[in-house]
């Protein structure tokens, strides 16, 4: 059961009704998480900006190992929707998110993402040498950004109990609790 309930689109205000529209346009559907964040407008457009800087790291990191970054950060926070959801992405594209085939950048990617969500104190500073030698200083901090809006969404959802989306259930982790 939902902390917070889901927005609907007959009563909702304009505003929240344009936002419904421009993703159902764009995704084919809306998510529960958006339904949740249109409760306010402004936290809703905050949490897109996860798109923007997705495409900004688009440009240097590619889109299998943006995807296993995220998993990794979502399921290092034990967030139940963001972690299917990655689940799903890469399960649909062949990946074994549990057992994935790793080149030398998306282990790191991963190596990172599973430190910023367990012990940020505490990376190792092999991972740290590792990211100096293949990144530049505006492609770590948009790699450190893109972790903190991700830890911020899995918090919502966790925090608000976001259900599940129905499009999810079949790729949740067999030993994950909701």
């Amino acid at each position: 059961m939902p902390y917070i309930p889901m927005t609907e689109y007959d009563p909702a205000a304009a505003e929240v009704r344009a936002r419904y529209d421009a993703q159902i346009e764009k995704h084919g559907r809306i998510t529960n998480m958006k339904r949740t964040l249109l409760h306010s407008p402004k936290a809703f457009d905050v949490y897109m900006e996860w798109y923007a800087l997705a495409d900004l790291l688009r440009a240097f990191v590619p889109e299998r190992a943006l995807m296993l970054y995220s998993f990794a950060i979502s399921e290092g926070n034990r967030c139940l929707v963001c972690s299917t959801f990655f689940r799903k992405i890469l399960i649909d594209s062949g990946d074994d998110p549990d057992q994935p085939s790793l080149n030398e950048e998306e282990q790191l990617l991963m190596d990172l993402g599973f430190s910023i969500s367990e012990d940020p104190h505490n990376i190792d500073p092999a991972v740290y040498a590792a990211l100096r030698g293949r990144y530049n200083d505006e492609q770590l901090v948009l790699l450190f950004s893109f972790a903190g809006i991700m830890a911020a969404t899995n918090l919502f959802n966790t925090v608000a109990q976001v259900p599940l989306d129905a499009v999810l259930y079949d790729y949740k982790k067999k030993t994950t609790r909701e």
